[in-house]
């Protein structure tokens, strides 16, 4: 019994590890998506103070082209960690999946050890009458 519970509290910690990561990864993506929205906002102002809006022109600002690069780099990650969130899910799934089937099996030990003892008991009882 007591290697079932070691068992069931490593599932439900292995669960939380993976809560806890599919959270981080989820944050990151709302931040990488925040910062690339700020830099739009940047470049359009930047756009609007040079007055031109063309990248390929040739007095396009600096800054704008160096943050559309940023923002374009920071969506590529954004990305990228959209397929690690879908991974890491699966792994939370996995994880939670395992963790159901021990406490199953616990429940059912505990059920058994408890038919048992009723058995047990009822022919403890014939014996003494």
């Amino acid at each position: 019994m007591k290697s079932r519970d070691t068992l069931i509290r490593l599932k439900r910690f292995q669960v939380d590890e993976k809560r806890r990561r599919v959270a981080q990864i989820e944050m990151m993506i709302s931040e990488f998506d925040r910062m690339a929205a700020d830099l739009d906002r940047e470049i359009a102002a930047e756009e609007q103070k040079a007055g031109i809006a063309d990248p390929n022109h040739f007095a396009y600002p600096t800054y704008a082209r160096a943050a559309a690069q940023r923002r374009d780099n920071l969506r590529h990650s954004a990305q990228n960690l959209h397929i690690q969130l879908d991974d890491a899910k699966a792994e939370l799934g996995e994880a939670f999946e395992e963790l159901k089937k021990a406490e199953s099996l616990e429940d059912r030990e505990r059920t058994l050890d408890a038919a048992i003892s009723q058995v047990g008991q009822g022919r403890a009882v014939r014996a003494t009458a």
